[in-house]
């Protein structure tokens, strides 16, 4: 018998997607994400100066902090303060290096994006979510700078979107939620440019194995899924042509 998704959606279907853009006052860039029931806070900064490592180089720098907030799940989760659990440091490098790479950092000249990603309500997907939203607000962010004469140029150079996929009864589902994620015999993670070429695959059984067929029928549910996000993005971008120029 084969899964029975709990909101009645069909295998290969997303589920709602919404950018609310300048959810808050004071960040260039400012996301809130919904991917069903997740909802992550994407708030993008831009500070002169770059990291040690890259002063002098004419070249810009982007990094990202992911939290999720205390009330965020069913049982309320400790503050992560001092010391970052390995799963936060592991998501915030992810969001990191996907949305590095939609950036020229030349076109950036000597500025970090600082990527700021806080869960306010989770069911599964936070940092595909945080990943997808996250572009938005930092294509919002660009924007700004623009208009403020920053930048003498857009340093976009693609554009990201993520998605979560997984095997249920031993066929492929596409953007699991809590449910489906805790069932999921296997469970990835996957991040695509525009392009649909691969920026980062995580995945992994979580039962037993899979074969290579069942990978492409993943990726297969991936591309469609990333098609949609790809397209919601750009409308949730009003001047997205004159920030992207192939």
């Amino acid at each position: 018998m084969a899964w029975q998704r709990p909101d009645g959606r069909q295998p290969y279907e997303l589920r709602p997607v919404s950018f609310q853009s300048g959810f808050t006052r004071f960040a260039p860039g400012s996301v809130l994400a919904r991917c069903g029931d997740t909802q992550v806070l994407c708030n993008v900064s831009v500070t002169e100066g770059v990291p040690r490592f890259l002063t002098g180089s004419g070249k810009g720098w982007l990094t990202a902090e992911y939290r999720m907030l205390p009330a965020a799940t069913q049982q309320r989760q400790e503050r992560e303060l001092l010391k970052l659990s390995g799963r936060t440091q592991e998501i915030q490098r992810l969001i990191g290096r996907s949305l590095r790479a939609t950036l020229d950092f030349e076109a950036l000249g000597e500025r970090t994006i600082t990527v700021d990603a806080d869960v306010l309500q989770a069911d599964a997907g936070t940092r595909t979510t945080a990943i997808t939203g996250g572009f938005v607000a930092l294509a919002q962010a660009i924007s700004q700078l623009l208009q403020r004469g920053v930048l003498e140029r857009s340093p976009l150079s693609g554009q990201v979107a993520a998605v979560s996929v997984g095997l249920l009864d031993g066929e492929p589902y596409l953007d699991l939620n809590y449910p489906e994620d805790v069932a999921a015999t296997v469970d990835f993670n996957v991040v695509m440019d525009n392009r649909l070429g691969i920026i980062e695959v995580q995945g992994t059984a979580e039962e037993g194995s899979f074969t290579r067929t069942q990978l492409n029928q993943l990726l297969d549910f991936t591309e469609k899924g990333i098609q949609q996000l790809l397209i919601a993005q750009r409308e949730a971008i009003p001047d997205w042509e004159k920030l992207y120029q192939v």
